[in-house]
């Protein structure tokens, strides 16, 4: 066990929007350190997003990254030789965090050509509540509204 929490670590924003939530994302969305391309393939997905919904990608981008953030998930807790699925509250960094990661890891698993088409098609698909990432949402907050009745659990 750690004796003291670790610093957080500044992020700088990103060059082209000048947005820390962008440049997290991007952390996301990169591979084996490849930084550059990240860039590249998360400007090629706003380019396409904004031309296909003819609106401001970023802020498309933003309200699906909203869509897809669950509010509450489960947490396994053993009690007297049972597992509990307890539901809690997710704290407001972690939130981002899951919601980052279903929007690029459903991104992945599409069948479009390119990342950046991969990954606007999945923006665009959370942005008009529907596709894989806003579904593992609902699936999440399912589960955490089915298993109400242990919350008395939570620890």
């Amino acid at each position: 066990m750690r004796k003291s929490s670790p610093k957080k670590r500044i992020i700088l924003p990103d060059p082209k929007y000048n947005d820390v939530l962008v440049t997290k994302f991007i952390n996301n969305l990169m591979l084996q350190g490849k930084k550059d391309i990240s860039f590249k393939i998360f400007y090629d997905a706003i380019d396409i997003v904004s031309e296909k919904t003819k609106e401001n990608g970023l802020e498309v981008w933003k309200k699906a990254l909203a869509n897809v953030t669950p509010a509450v998930e489960v947490r396994s807790r053993r009690i007297g030789g049972a597992t509990f699925q307890i539901p809690s509250e997710i704290r407001p960094s972690r939130k981002m965090s899951i919601g980052m990661k279903a929007l690029v890891n459903y991104a992945r698993k599409r069948h479009e050509k390119s990342m950046g088409q991969k990954l606007a098609g999945e923006i665009i698909a959370a942005y008009k509540e529907e596709g894989s990432a806003f579904k593992k949402k609902e699936d999440t907050h399912r589960m955490a509204e089915a298993n109400k009745a242990f919350s008395h659990f939570r620890f």
